[in-house]
C-alpha cells in the first residue's frame, strides 16, 4: 500500500504519517503544494529522527503524480462523502489517497479515484485529524488483508 497526501497544510500531521509510513516501511507521496516548507521544524518534529527510513516521493502537482501512476487503483477517502469504509476492499497494491485538511479533495482529483469511502462521523464534527484518519485507513486495510491471507511477502 501506498499513502498519498494531496496539498496537506499542517505540518505535524504530515510528519506523523510520514512516521507511520517509516514504521510500515509504506511509500509516502506528496503533492504539491505543500502548505509548509519539507524544511519545517514542526514536520520534522513529528516526523522525529524517521524521516531516513521515509519512501517520500514529492510530486509538483496532480497531473504530475496521476501521469505516473501506473494501473494502480487510486482509493480517495472523505469526511463527508462516499461509501462506508468497511465497504473498500483492500489491494496490497493500492494507493491510499487523503486531502488537505481544511478542503478535502475537490471533485476533479475524486473522479480520478477508484472508489471513495469514509468514517461515519457525528454531526457536529467536522473532520478527523489526516494521521488519526491515515492510521484507521491503514489499520482497517491492514486487518481486512491479513483475514485474507493478503498480508504474507509484505505489505
Amino acid at each position: 500500500m501506498e499513502i498519498i497526501l494531496f496539498e496537506p497544510e499542517i505540518p505535524p500531521n504530515t510528519g506523523n504519517v510520514a512516521r507511520l509510513c517509516a514504521g510500515l516501511k509504506l511509500p509516502l507521496h506528496l503533492i504539491e503544494p505543500l502548505g509548509f516548507s519539507l524544511s519545517d521544524r514542526y514536520l520534522k518534529r513529528a516526523g522525529l529522527d524517521y524521516w531516513p527510513f521515509v519512501d517520500l516521493r514529492v510530486w509538483s502537482g496532480w497531473e504530475e503524480f496521476i501521469r505516473n501512476w501506473k494501473d494502480k487503483r487510486i482509493i480517495a477517502t472523505s469526511a463527508r462523502r462516499g461509501s462506508l469504509f468497511a465497504e473498500y476492499r483492500p489491494l496490497k497494491s493500492d494507493g491510499l489517497l487523503f486531502g488537505p485538511e481544511t478542503r478535502g479533495l475537490p471533485e476533479r482529483i475524486v473522479s480520478d479515484s477508484s472508489g471513495l469511502f469514509n468514517i461515519p462521523l457525528e454531526p457536529e464534527v467536522r473532520s478527523l485529524n489526516l494521521a488519526t484518519t491515515v492510521g484507521f485507513f491503514l489499520g482497517f486495510a491492514f486487518s481486512r488483508l491479513h483475514s485474507q491471507g493478503g498480508l504474507h511477502g509484505g505489505v
